[in-house]
């Protein structure tokens, strides 16, 4: 079975004075601080939340 595809997360902008529901996406991609990187499957709810706060990440494919 293939391994499953892996997105890197990146945090690079603040948090500060977002959106509630931008700052929910961001928690539940697990990011917590400015410059943390994450890994994350590469599903349809993830690429949701990245896209819709894509304006604080820089993400790449694993």
């Amino acid at each position: 079975m293939p391994e499953p595809r892996k997105l890197r997360v990146t945090l690079v902008r603040s948090m500060y004075g977002r959106v509630n529901k931008h700052l929910e996406c961001v928690r539940g991609l697990g990011l917590r601080r400015m410059h943390h990187t994450v890994e994350v499957l590469d599903t349809p709810a993830n690429r949701g939340m990245i896209n819709k706060v894509s304006y604080l990440l820089k993400w790449e494919e694993v």
